[in-house]
């Protein structure tokens, strides 16, 4: 098992957990489903890129990215390191332990 792959997994489980605490603290329902639905693809794409498929890490670079963008944004509008300010250094970590695996 790769960093890549390790960084990906724990970060969708980041997600996940970031997405019911966002719910449970604010009852914010996009909270949830984004974390959730974003936190399976990162999940997946570990499992795939874990057996072999490089499609699985282009689908973790593309997911990170996109959360990096969200969170980057939310973070200068808040200028709340946490959670923005956390979850787009862990983002573009997963994507730049992905980009070394190719």
């Amino acid at each position: 098992m790769t960093i890549s792959v390790v960084s990906t997994i724990l970060y969708g489980i980041l997600g996940i957990i970031g997405g019911i605490v966002g719910y449970q603290k604010a009852g914010s329902k996009i909270s949830l489903i984004s974390g959730v639905v974003s936190g399976i693809l990162l999940i997946v794409s570990g499992l795939v890129a874990l057996q072999g498929q490089k499609w699985g890490l282009i689908l973790g670079i593309a997911v990170a990215g996109i959360l990096v963008i969200v969170f980057a944004v939310r973070f200068v509008k808040t200028r709340k390191f946490m959670p923005a300010g956390l979850m787009s250094i862990l983002g573009l970590v997963v994507i730049f332990s992905i980009l070394k695996n190719f």
